[in-house]
Formats: C-alpha cells, structure tokens, sequence
C-alpha cells in the first residue's frame, strides 16, 4: 500500500512540474513580449520628438522671416534667409537629440561670457 501511495504521489510531482514549467514558460515569453513592445514604444515616442523639433525650428524660422519681411519690407530674401536658418537649425536640434551632435558645456558658455 505504500508503494501504490508514493507512486501516485510521484506521478503527482510530475503533473505539477510540468504545469510549473509550463506557467514559466509562458510568463517568460510574456515578459519577452513585452520588454519588445515596450522598446517599439519608446522608438515611436522618440521619432515623434524628433519629427516634432525639426518642424517645429523650420515653423519658427518661417514665421520669423515673413514676420521680418512684413516690417522691414524685404520680401521674399527675410523669408527665404531665416527659412533655411530655421531648417539648419532643425537639423542641429535632431542631432543633438539623437546624440550624434554633443551640446555645448555650460562651462564653455561660462568662459566666453567672463571674457
């Protein structure tokens, strides 16, 4: 009768490992999924940013040109010279976002204006 006892309960242990690892299995590829959506997210997230600078400096610098036409009457040149500074400008803040371009040191800032 013991014998018959220890082996149902050793089939038992048996089932229950299995379900165990297969609960792990599935938790694991859960997080896996997960750690992968997470990442996709944060990729959009920074491409909205950067897409968002760039406009943004080009939007500015159009303004600011067809606003500097509109008093001093200089049209198109005000318009077409801050156009291109604003997309130059775009272009300098995406960079530096995504690392490629470092931003100046604030000490560097600190010694040109004591000079």
């Amino acid at each position: 009768m013991t014998d018959n006892r220890d082996d149902g309960l050793e089939a038992r242990r048996r089932r229950l490992g299995a379900k165990l690892a297969n609960i792990r299995k599935e938790a694991h590829d859960e997080k896996a999924s997960e750690s992968s959506a997470e990442a996709n997210r944060k990729g959009y997230a920074m491409a909205m940013k950067l897409s968002s600078e760039f406009i943004a400096a080009i939007i500015v610098g159009a303004l600011l040109g067809y606003l500097f036409d509109r008093f001093v009457g200089t049209a198109p040149w005000g318009m077409i010279v801050l156009l291109l500074l604003g997309f130059c400008a775009g272009i300098l803040n995406v960079l530096r976002s995504a690392g490629m371009v470092a931003a100046p040191h604030p000490l560097d800032k600190k010694d040109k204006n004591e000079s």
